[in-house]
């Protein structure tokens, strides 16, 4: 429990220019695409630090780097509280992407030294769906406090969770159940490159890269950064209004993550299916939305966000092929690999669309139709990300047949063996 609320302050924290963008531009009065350099800055020092950081956990656990996680966030927020500068703060944001970094798969490590195999993906689903209570604080209750509070107290405030759950990870947390500590192979750097490169051959792990890829970048793009001005300044709605709606993404996931990670656990051969069934559906909501004559009206706009939900638990099933794919031993590396996907896809997409807009508005008032053209970048990214699931779904099949039948077949048979 220690472990996912580190997680859930985490989340927090990175979701915590969701509905600060506005003030932010007028803080350090910048464009739309400099706004969204805040986030791209950010995403893109996470997405490079995921296999640094799946070596680190490899050797050194989860425990250690969960209190640097902690520790860096407090620092992070702390300087982002204070600074004026536009440099200034997207330094600050850059070292919140490097303790952001240090948490998720450290957590995932603990559930799988924590729980049974079958368990896990259960279990990874409702770390995700509780770790979404973290979106839930970065959004109605975050403006609110900049309402009340203004921006220094606000970020100040948040800065302080983390030194309370890195306190937390220090006096409660153990890295497994055992009563004996877990004794880590010191590798050398040629024998970390190996593993690296194992992880990256390993077709499996592709396949959960671009799984992760293809189902993040979207609800990431919605609620880390243009979810909220696309509501208030793009459709209209009243900035209260939209951070309520931010809200939905976290409510929607409770009720998903259950299903999803049932079905991964009773039928892991067919979880490619539910992962294309995410992408189409967001995919579709989006083309209702995009093609709306002038503003869509509110119900559809909740309906987009309720069915883009599905994406985070859908998101979970690429790290649960990192499992499924790669022995225990590369568990780090395989992981840190597939989770920089979503990340890399999700600082593309706000890239994107900060440009866009910005060429779009041409240095007029953002309008309804300035933000569709932007969100239609979109497509581009599930188009490249769906082929690849299929390219790389039928090589992790022949290869686990060709290489580990035993395994194979068991999965077929919707069972999961580890491979050694």
């Amino acid at each position: 429990m220690t472990a996912v609320v580190t997680y859930l302050v985490t989340v927090l924290h990175r979701g915590s220019m969701s509905v600060a963008g506005l003030q932010a531009a007028e803080r350090f009065d910048i464009s739309a695409s400099a706004l969204a350099s805040f986030t791209v800055v950010q995403l893109t020092v996470y997405a490079a630090m995921q296999v640094p950081v799946g070596i680190l956990l490899d050797r050194y656990g989860s425990k250690r780097l969960l209190v640097a996680a902690s520790a860096l966030l407090f620092v992070a927020q702390t300087a982002f509280s204070q600074v004026e500068s536009y440099p200034a703060a997207l330094a600050a944001r850059a070292l919140l992407g490097v303790g952001d970094a240090l948490v998720f798969i450290s957590v995932l490590r603990v559930l799988m030294l924590w729980f049974p195999a079958l368990k896990q993906p259960v279990m990874s689903q409702a770390t995700g769906m509780l770790g979404g209570l973290g979106a839930i604080g970065a959004t109605v209750p975050m403006a609110a406090a900049f309402r009340h509070f203004g921006w220094t107290q606000t970020f100040g405030g948040a800065a302080l969770l983390s030194l309370v759950t890195g306190a937390a990870v220090l006096f409660l947390l153990k890295d497994s159940p055992y009563d004996e500590p877990l004794h880590r192979t010191k590798q050398s750097l040629q024998e970390v490159r190996n593993n690296v490169k194992r992880a990256w051959k390993t077709p499996g792990t592709r396949l959960g890269l671009w799984t992760h890829f293809t189902t993040s970048f979207s609800a990431g793009t919605f609620g880390l950064l243009w979810g909220f001005p696309f509501l208030v300044k793009g459709e209209g709605l009243s900035p209260t209004t939209a951070a309520t709606l931010l809200v939905l993404p976290v409510l929607a996931g409770i009720c998903y993550g259950p299903v999803v990670g049932r079905y991964a656990a009773r039928y892991p051969f067919y979880r490619s299916w539910i992962v294309l069934a995410v992408i189409g559906a967001a995919a579709a909501m989006w083309t209702v939305v995009l093609v709306w004559p002038g503003r869509a009206p509110l119900p559809v706009l909740i309906l987009l966000i309720v069915v883009q939900a599905a994406c985070g638990p859908g998101s979970m099933l690429g790290l649960d092929y990192a499992r499924t794919f790669n022995p225990a031993t590369r568990f780090g590396a395989a992981n840190g690999i597939v989770n920089t996907g979503g990340f890399i896809a999700t600082l593309i997409c706000i890239g994107a669309i900060g440009v866009v807009l910005d060429l779009s508005a041409g240095g007029a008032a953002q309008t309804v139709g300035d933000y569709k053209w932007a969100f239609c970048v979109q497509y581009v990214l599930w188009a490249v990300g769906v082929i690849q699931i299929l390219r790389y779904r039928r090589r992790a099949r022949a290869t686990l047949a060709r290489y580990n039948p035993e395994v194979y077949e068991a999965l077929r048979a919707n069972r999961v063996l580890p491979l050694t």
